[in-house]
C-alpha cells in the first residue's frame, strides 16, 4: 500500500522490450531498494527484479502494458517514485493500491498565482467514483479534486507538489494514470 505521497522523481535509464511485456531500469537516489520491493512507479505498483545502488529493474506485464502510458516511455523520462508505506509509517495522503484505473489526459495547466491548477480528461467508467473535494491519485500522487463536471476534474498543485514530481512537466494531451479512491469502489460494491 502507498500514501500518494511522492518521495522522489525517477528517470527511466533503460527499456527493454520483451515477449509478454517490458522491463524499465530506473534511476533512483533512494538509501537502499531490495528484490521483491513494491515501489509506485507514476502510480503502478511494480516489483523489484533487479537492483544495484543507483537503479532498479521492473518487469511490466502485458496487463501493465495495455492499461498504462509505461509502455511507451523511453530512456530520459522522469516517473514518480514511492516505496510502499511500512507497517508503523506515517498516512500523509490517502490509500493507494498502484493499480491503476484508467489513463486520463492533461486538458489544461493553468498558473494561480503561486499555484496551478491542472484540469483533465476522465475516462467515462471512472466517473461515478470521484466526488468534489475526495481524494484521487494522479501519476501516484494523492491529490484532492477541487472540481467535477462531466467527464473532467480539476485539481489545485501547491509549489512543493509541483516542483516535487513528474506535474511540472505536464502539458495538455499528456497522458496520466488515475486510481479512484478504493472505498468508492467498495461502497458501490456493497450496495450492488
Amino acid at each position: 500500500m502507498f500514501t500518494g505521497i511522492v518521495e522522489e522523481t525517477g528517470e527511466v535509464v533503460d527499456v527493454t522490450d520483451a515477449e509478454g511485456g517490458r522491463r524499465l531500469r530506473i534511476g533512483h537516489g533512494f538509501d537502499a531498494v531490495s528484490a521483491g520491493q513494491s515501489i509506485s512507479v507514476s502510480g503502478v505498483c511494480l516489483t523489484v527484479e533487479r537492483y544495484d545502488d543507483d537503479w532498479f529493474e521492473v518487469f511490466l506485464a502485458e496487463e501493465t502494458v495495455e492499461k498504462t502510458y509505461l509502455g511507451e516511455v523511453g530512456i530520459g523520462d522522469p516517473v514518480n517514485l514511492e516505496r510502499a508505506m511500512p507497517a508503523d509509517g506515517r498516512f500523509d495522503g490517502h490509500i493507494v493500491q498502484g493499480h491503476v484505473d484508467g489513463v486520463a489526459t492533461v486538458t489544461a495547466v493553468e498558473r494561480v498565482g503561486d499555484d496551478w491548477r491542472f484540469t483533465f480528461d476522465l475516462p467515462a467508467s471512472l466517473g461515478r467514483y470521484v466526488v468534489d473535494k475526495g481524494s484521487v491519485a494522479l501519476d501516484g500522487i494523492s491529490l484532492t479534486v477541487a472540481d467535477r463536471t462531466d467527464g473532467r476534474i480539476s485539481v489545485a498543485i501547491i509549489p512543493t507538489t509541483y516542483d516535487l514530481t513528474t506535474l511540472s512537466a505536464k502539458e495538455p494531451g499528456d497522458p496520466v494514470h488515475v486510481e479512484v479512491d478504493v472505498v468508492a469502489k467498495y461502497v458501490e460494491r456493497l450496495v450492488e
